[in-house]
């Protein structure tokens, strides 16, 4: 019989750096013509708030920028730093709360690009952690956030499952969803990891409450954040030569936001 583990998956940061870092080159790129196309002057200073394991920050790291993170998980954020220490880079990242941390230098440019951001319950938490970013950022930098929208003119993805590999370690991540309540703004979903080491094979469950934003939900939230502007909209295509309009149907999203001067 399978053992079933009920626990954070967060708790586990080799399994969740596996399942969602081994597809990091599509984001990285993207990132980087984002920050081409869209920031004022040079992108050399970045800062990921809920870093988690720091999967992009490595990369980021390896080609020479100026990386740093919070996350409110501790043993996300060792697992964060042990790798940026293995790759000769100072150890940045830091436990913390994104809805009050603010960088003590400004920094260029600021992602967060896998729903990390839904974690967030209440609209002031939101606005507050928008507001830490543009504090962070100097003038003519970037935020890009990404995130899932819920739709309202087509039915939601329910159910989402992918597979990742790792020489002797393999894990098969599935998404559903458990409940979703408009009207509380509140969408709880089901998460879990089969795990398959060459001596054991186990699955770790975990139930996610994330805040659900329609689109004009979300676009009312921004217009509330006077420092940023909107200078683009993407999905998760992450093809920075085709922006999107948003609607009613859409889902996948990602925002390009623009420090004002």
């Amino acid at each position: 019989m399978q053992e079933t583990l009920q626990a954070n998956l967060y708790d586990y940061p080799k399994y969740y750096d596996l399942v969602y870092g081994s597809d990091w080159k599509a984001e990285f790129d993207f990132l980087e013509d984002c920050f081409e196309k869209h920031a004022d002057g040079v992108v050399e200073r970045l800062f990921e708030p809920a870093c988690g394991t720091g999967r992009l920050l490595i990369k980021f790291a390896d080609v020479g920028y100026e990386v740093s993170g919070v996350d409110l998980n501790a043993k996300a954020i060792d697992y964060c730093n042990d790798r940026l220490a293995r790759g000769g880079h100072p150890r940045t990242a830091v436990v913390g709360d994104m809805t009050k941390y603010v960088t003590e230098q400004p920094v260029d440019a600021a992602f967060n690009t896998i729903n990390s951001f839904r974690h967030l319950r209440t609209q002031q938490q939101a606005r507050d952690h928008l507001q830490c970013v543009a504090d962070s950022l100097r003038p003519g930098g970037l935020y890009v956030l990404g995130l899932h929208l819920t739709p309202t003119a087509v039915e939601p993805i329910q159910e989402e499952s992918w597979a990742a590999r790792r020489g002797n370690l393999s894990v098969l991540s599935r998404m559903w969803v458990i409940d979703c309540n408009l009207r509380k703004r509140c969408e709880t979903v089901g998460v879990s990891f089969d795990v398959y080491t060459p001596s054991r094979q186990f699955r770790i469950e975990d139930k996610i409450d994330f805040r659900t934003y329609t689109y004009r939900q979300m676009a009312a939230l921004l217009t509330g954040i006077d420092e940023f502007e909107v200078t683009a909209v993407y999905d998760f295509g992450y093809d920075v030569e085709k922006p999107v309009e948003i609607d009613a149907q859409t889902e996948d999203v990602v925002y390009i936001l623009k420090k004002r001067d």
